[in-house]
């Protein structure tokens, strides 16, 4: 499962779940096409409330995932099934007593909830219809990701990946059936996007309930211990995927606050999906080399690991670059599709961009070494990047960059984030205390 060249293991692995992900990217997407469509700027501010809580559900379950994987590899590189088994089992009870506790309190506190992603008075309503569905379905939205990463962790990748393909595709599919020949508004595009993560589970359920791997459901006691060793390993994983709904929910306020108004709300919406599509590309290929870093760190093939992220430096930095170069001279297309009859709120979309987007080139690189940090258990300095580029970097520059230079300043502090945080992981990686030889040995090379 885990033999062949560097480039053979980036396809095998990374490509699948890069464009699984991307399919699933498109949950939120399509919502917003139809919605832009069907409904206007308005109820496109609305859902917008609703992003950050999606990205913190999908967040939770991809560190889960993570978490349980880098322990599940160790163990199964030792030999011990039963312990992998086990691990897996309390992963699955963990995030479904986290999917019940927010299906419970978020209908319980659906108006405070709302208010506090952002939702002003005016677009309350709409956004509480919205999050009605997400928090309800919330369950399934986390074991989809969960299940996925676990089929993974498996090796098969592609079944991880043909799941998230199919939520996506049922996602398109009813998004157009609910809001157009069954006029259910927002409601319609919510419940979309509430079912489509049902499909997923499906589909990934038969490799567990018919133990066609190693990991399986199997009677056992959850540990709170190992619990808490899976959310530690999983936390670096959690704060890559929160800092979208961190940025989101910072911009949110910061967009209303600096007087850009609906216009820039909206504007920040499309924007939003634009920088999904991005992040996908990095936290997919990221998510799915995680199984070969910790697989070769558990075997001790640290010469495989280094050739292995080295190779994946390249790529994820060559991608980076197309990418931005793509947005600077195409966005406006992009925008089109969502707002095809308000050419202002393209054209302002698509003005800010080029500053919102100048630095992201840079955010793949960020993204996996710390994904390469994790998976070989090095949780701390993993856990001390992450933070730094999604919860230290972006709040201080969002709060300071308007201030000095003005509020157009604004649009330029993620990608001044990224590009301070790769700064920093480079000094980490050349410093003398921490060599290009050491940073890519496996714990167990290490004496």
């Amino acid at each position: 499962m885990f033999e062949g060249k560097p480039r053979a293991l980036f396809f095998r692995y990374a490509v699948p779940q890069m464009i699984g992900l991307l399919f699933n990217s498109v949950y939120t997407i399509v919502d917003g096409v139809f919605i832009g469509h069907r409904l206007g700027r308005g109820a496109m501010a609305a859902a917008a409330v609703a992003v950050p809580l999606i990205e913190i559900l999908i967040s939770a379950a991809i560190a889960a995932g993570a978490g349980a994987g880098v322990l599940i590899a160790a163990r199964l590189g030792a030999g011990d099934r039963t312990g992998a088994r086990r691990l897996f089992n309390t992963a699955v009870w963990l995030l479904g007593v986290a999917g019940l506790l927010v299906c419970l309190l978020g209908n319980l506190f659906l108006a405070p909830l709302a208010r506090l992603l952002g939702a002003s008075e005016e677009v309350l309503s709409p956004a509480c219809a919205y999050l009605w569905f997400i928090v309800t379905f919330a369950p399934f939205q986390l074991f989809s990701f969960l299940l996925g990463g676990m089929v993974r962790n498996d090796g098969r990748p592609r079944l991880a990946m043909g799941a998230m393909i199919a939520g996506a595709a049922s996602n398109i599919l009813l998004d157009y059936v609910f809001m157009y020949p069954l006029n259910m508004g927002i409601r319609g595009a919510a419940l979309a996007t509430a079912l489509g993560p049902i499909f997923s589970v499906l589909i990934l359920l038969p490799h567990f309930l018919g133990r066609r791997g190693e990991l399986y459901f199997v009677p056992c006691r959850p540990r709170l211990s190992e619990a808490g060793d899976i959310l530690a390993c999983g936390l670096p994983s959690f704060v890559m995927e929160f800092s979208i709904g961190i940025v989101t929910f910072l911009y949110n306020f910061a967009v209303t606050r600096h007087g850009y108004g609906e216009l820039g709300l909206a504007a920040y919406l499309v924007m939003g999906y634009l920088m999904l599509i991005l992040l996908t590309l990095f936290l997919g290929m990221a998510e799915g080399l995680q199984p070969v870093f910790s697989r070769f760190m558990a075997s001790g093939e640290g010469d495989r690991n280094r050739a292995m992220v080295r190779f994946s430096a390249g790529v994820f930095l060559g991608v980076g670059l197309v990418s931005c170069a793509l947005i600077f001279l195409g966005s406006r297309w992009f925008y089109l599709l969502f707002a095809p009859g308000d050419p202002e709120l393209v054209a302002f979309a698509a003005e800010k961009s080029v500053l919102y987007f100048c630095g992201f080139f840079l955010t793949g690189f960020n993204i996996l070494m710390i994904s390469f940090w994790q998976a070989t258990q090095r949780t701390g300095r993993a856990l001390t990047f992450a933070l730094l580029r999604s919860g230290v970097l972006p709040p201080a520059l969002i709060l300071l960059l308007p201030a000095l230079l003005g509020r157009e300043a604004l649009w330029i502090c993620q990608s001044g984030a990224d590009a301070l945080t790769a700064l920093f992981v480079v000094f980490a990686l050349v410093s003398p205390a921490r060599s290009v030889v050491s940073w890519a040995k496996p714990r167990g090379d290490r004496g």
